[in-house]
């Protein structure tokens, strides 16, 4: 594939080139881009595909986000998810283990919205490791976690279908905390359906849009493949250069 040409691949012919250049083992692969882009949603059906060519496993950088006690401590609470919301050195730690073969990582949920301090679990790097999530982008006096990959994957997006997909993922968080005590979607339930999709489209604009200008995006220059994704969710190779 050329540099910087866009060509239409399916996820199987994807984790095809991948199992490819997975030359060693354990082969480390970051998988990044704006939030609600569908990192996870990809690298599960990476995964998928590549069932029974390879071991692989899934890692989310959503584990080293600091606990929400403590970016309310440290005044974060409304930047969860920039790069000083992450425990950086934790994550690269995390990282030099998946190299030697195993891990321990920490457990986010998406339900409470924060670290889960009952739960960790261990990797083991046999085959191939899909990192996904926020963090690989360079930080000025921080630890460089892109060099501890083998390769790293950016998933890019239209703005507007950016927010299509966040205002989607959030009303149905929205919707579910209906019936779920624990959710931290609760917290917003007392909204109407036009409320609540109004305040979504606030977070989006001025939380989440804004991280993806300042920081996010930075992690495309140095990105070995570049993937953009359509409104219908197809992807096509914008950038292929491997290592």
């Amino acid at each position: 594939m050329m540099r910087d040409v866009t060509r239409p691949i399916a996820i199987d012919a994807l984790a095809a080139h991948l199992v490819d250049l997975a030359d060693r083992r354990p082969f480390l692969i970051g998988v990044t881009g704006s939030v609600a882009v569908g990192k996870s949603t990809i690298c599960a059906a990476l995964a998928y595909a590549m069932r029974g060519a390879v071991d692989v496993q899934i890692v989310s950088t959503d584990g080293f986000l600091k606990s929400n006690s403590r970016l309310e401590a440290e005044g974060l609470t409304l930047k969860k998810g920039f790069p000083d919301s992450y425990d950086r050195n934790r994550m690269h730690a995390a990282l030099i283990d998946l190299r030697t073969g195993s891990a321990q990582v920490p457990v986010y949920s998406h339900v409470t919205y924060d670290i889960d301090p009952t739960r960790e679990e261990t990797v083991n790097a046999n085959g191939i490791v899909l990192i996904e999530g926020l963090g690989f982008a360079p930080v000025p006096d921080a630890p460089v976690l892109h060099t501890a990959l083998d390769l790293l994957i950016y998933v890019d997006a239209s703005e507007d279908d950016l927010e299509h997909w966040f205002i989607e993922r959030f009303m149905r968080l929205w919707h579910a905390a209906e019936h779920d005590e624990a959710s931290f979607y609760r917290n917003f339930r007392h909204m109407s359906v036009p409320e609540a999709e109004a305040f979504g489209r606030t977070v989006w604009a001025q939380i989440n849009l804004l991280n993806l200008r300042d920081h996010i995006v930075h992690a495309r220059s140095i990105a070995n493949v570049v993937l953009m994704k359509a409104r219908d969710h197809s992807l096509a190779v914008q950038r292929w250069s491997p290592p």
